[in-house]
């Protein structure tokens, strides 16, 4: 399965499933109280959601859990994380909340500096994974550096950008993304 739609049409199609999806929204409102600097939720949260729209399913894929991701220089503790994780799980004791910091993230994949939010996000292993959204009041705000409309052709892709073969391998067999969404073409590098 294919889907081939410009940005603009990816764009309105994420949006509205999204804003269809209560779960979702309410994550978003949740964190959007939290005001951390640059804060986006992002991977699985975006990526599933329109892998499910391209499956017609009915009912949300369950997520292994939900990224929030920000970008603070002044504390890069895994300490704070921890704290923002364990408050969003008094507002939503039903997800699994993953807080980075991404200004501290560069450490863990040994890369250089990360300048931004964003800059982090770009440099997750699948393209499909690399997209974030942030809610301000009522306005939904994308990033998606290599297009929301990758998300739509119904494909698994490396990052070519920042490309690490052996951890989209490993990847590929222990998310079993295609036994759940068995219409998805896996790209192999």
């Amino acid at each position: 399965m294919m889907l081939t739609l410009s940005e603009s049409e990816a764009r309105d199609a994420s949006e509205l499933t999204l804003k269809q999806d209560a779960f979702r929204m309410h994550c978003l409102q949740v964190v959007s109280a939290y005001r951390l600097p640059g804060a986006m939720i992002g991977a699985g949260f975006i990526r599933n959601m329109i892998w499910d729209a391209l499956h017609h399913y009915t009912v949300a894929s369950p997520l292994n859990d939900v990224d929030v991701v920000y970008f603070d220089k002044t504390d890069t503790s895994r300490d704070t994380e921890q704290e923002y994780e364990h408050r969003l799980a008094k507002h939503c004791p039903d997800v699994n909340w993953e807080v980075r910091n991404q200004a501290r993230m560069h450490h863990y994949h040994n890369d250089a500096e990360y300048s931004d939010t964003g800059d982090g996000i770009k440099r997750w292993v699948e393209l499909q994974t690399c997209v974030g959204v942030h809610l301000s009041g009522k306005q939904i705000s994308w990033f998606a550096p290599y297009g929301l409309a990758e998300n739509w052709k119904g494909e698994i892709r490396i990052n070519p950008q920042f490309p690490r073969p052996t951890v989209y391998e490993e990847r590929i067999k222990q998310k079993q993304w295609t036994e759940r969404w068995p219409e998805l073409t896996v790209i192999w590098p």
